[in-house]
């Protein structure tokens, strides 16, 4: 790489400066999906909202912004990026306020929506941002690698934050943290940041716009219905009905003389590929980052704020490897050092493999292990398909890559989690101990977590009840760890396949 790399003009102080105001609402964005989950009981307590309205309270926020990506990425290109940046920055700041003085479950809602669609601004704003301000390939890499540190930071204080301030405020609180994160995007942001638009592009095709949220929208939800209710018929035709109108999407997009998106943008080799790592790397971290939490806290009794502590060294962790990912590209092919990361990965989830006999140590080490080996990915990949896009389609490719990440963390989620269920639920039929009421053993088959609140409401006679139910989990999280591991070993075979399709990064044609 450090001697095929396209030298461009070199950025300046401001340029830099512009970068760490552009980390910030990617910071606020990040936590905004993770804060809300240790104030889950305060807004239980105080607006009361039914089991389905939680739900809704907790998941809208990410589901609305994975629908909105690349609608707003390529709503950028044509109004100009800085300015859609800007309008996101008061609209979300203006839904936090909302959310954080929420009266009612219906409000909480409302607000999460608003913040979803309006996060959806954000991040395509900020990278088509980057890939216009950076034009030198280590730059604009080395810029990528903060720009994905600023998305891990995020995860990492979302919970500690709002542990911290749970503690001496209301609920509420944990929202308004957004808003003076925005107030200075909106003071700084028209001094240091420039404007780049499409000035070819022609007017938003609203057809369009509506078949891309209703085909990503319908199969994030598929998914998300399947991660709740394990395999069933209606997840699937739900996601079988995003897919079509999926394809009439793309079918649209042929017949237009100004596409939404230009589907040439897919014929660089190292677009497509870059997407496809996007979904299979964040696929294997997603899922399993998920279990790992439900460890920590129903397995080894953690509290939810010591659950999100132990977990703060995977973010740390992916802050370093997306800053060192430029590094290890000046020396190294970029697929040699995803598939090296993969089999980092695979290591990872070995020790994994052996979790009930596990010291807590080395548990944390394969822990830090699978996510060492993961935490570059998403730098080099980003790079690869902003790099791949021509300059006035960098909105619609940035959306294009973070809906990729939004599908991989949903699909992992879903598939893996629906997996381990599936798994725990057939082991935890001959675990159950003989004499316990009816309710508890359906509660214990139908989740740990059922078997957990079960296990607390027998009293001492739950215990021989809890222990089953958690030797089945963590008998079932070692198989899940086999199987990612597995896919991780997989996935360097993969890569290592298409090396030559990641090392040419050709920009095509711009749409005609």
């Amino acid at each position: 790489m450090a001697d095929t790399h396209v030298v461009g003009p070199k950025a300046t102080r401001r340029e830099w400066i512009g970068l760490g105001v552009l980390a910030l609402p990617c910071l606020i964005y990040s936590m905004d999906l993770t804060v809300l989950y240790l104030a889950i009981p305060s807004i239980a307590a105080d607006l009361r909202p039914s089991a389905g309205q939680m739900l809704w309270i907790v998941d809208i926020y990410g589901f609305l912004l994975a629908g909105f990506l690349i609608t707003m990425g390529t709503l950028g290109d044509r109004i100009g990026r800085r300015r859609l940046l800007l309008i996101g920055a008061a609209a979300f700041g203006a839904a936090s306020v909302l959310a954080a003085f929420s009266t009612s479950a219906e409000m909480l809602i409302a607000s999460r929506a608003l913040l979803g669609i309006t996060a959806a601004t954000l991040s395509p704003s900020t990278l088509s941002l980057i890939r216009n301000m950076f034009l030198d390939d280590r730059e604009r890499m080395q810029a990528i690698g903060i720009w994905i540190a600023a998305f891990s930071a995020g995860g990492i204080l979302g919970p500690v934050i709002g542990g911290v301030l749970l503690q001496w405020f209301w609920w509420g609180s944990v929202f308004l943290l957004a808003v003076p994160v925005m107030v200075l995007l909106l003071v700084v942001g028209p001094k240091l940041l420039p404007e780049f638009r499409d000035e070819n592009a022609g007017r938003i095709d609203l057809g369009s716009a509506l078949l891309s949220v209703s085909a990503v929208l319908a199969v994030i939800y598929g998914m998300k219905r399947l991660a709740e209710h394990g395999f069933a018929l209606a997840p699937f035709v739900i996601i079988a009905a995003g897919l079509g109108i999926g394809l009439l999407f793309v079918r649209r997009q042929r017949r237009l003389a100004d596409p939404m998106i230009d589907l040439s943008l897919f014929r660089a080799p190292a677009f497509g590929t870059a997407l496809g790592c996007n979904v299979l790397t964040i696929f294997i971290a997603f899922g399993f980052f998920l279990f790992i939490a439900q460890y920590f806290q129903l397995v080894l009794g953690m509290t939810p704020l010591e659950a999100g502590l132990w977990t703060a060294p995977s973010g740390v962790v992916f802050v370093i490897g997306s800053m060192l990912a430029p590094k290890l590209a000046q020396h190294w092919p970029i697929a040699r050092i995803i598939a090296g990361g993969m089999v980092v990965s695979a290591v990872g989830f070995g020790l994994l493999t052996q979790l009930g006999s596990l010291p807590f140590p080395l548990l944390m080490l394969g822990y830090t292990l699978f996510c060492a080996g993961l935490a570059p990915i998403g730098a080099l990949t980003t790079d690869l398909v902003m790099s791949s896009a021509p300059p006035e389609r960098a909105g619609a490719a940035s959306g294009i890559s973070e809906t990729s990440f939004e599908f991989g963390g949903a699909l992992g989620i879903a598939v893996l989690g629906s997996i381990v269920m599936a798994m725990y639920r057939s082991g935890i039929v001959d675990a159950v101990p003989p004499g316990l009421p009816v309710e508890a053993v359906a509660a214990a088959r139908d989740t740990l977590g059922g078997a957990v609140d079960a296990a607390r409401a027998l009293g001492p006679a739950g215990d021989a009840l809890l222990q089953a139910a958690r030797d089945v989990y963590v008998a079932t999280l070692e198989k899940a760890a086999w199987i990612c591991a597995g896919l991780s070993l997989f996935a360097t075979v993969l890569i290592l396949g298409f090396e030559k399709r990641l090392a040419m990064i050709t920009a095509p044609a711009p749409a005609s």
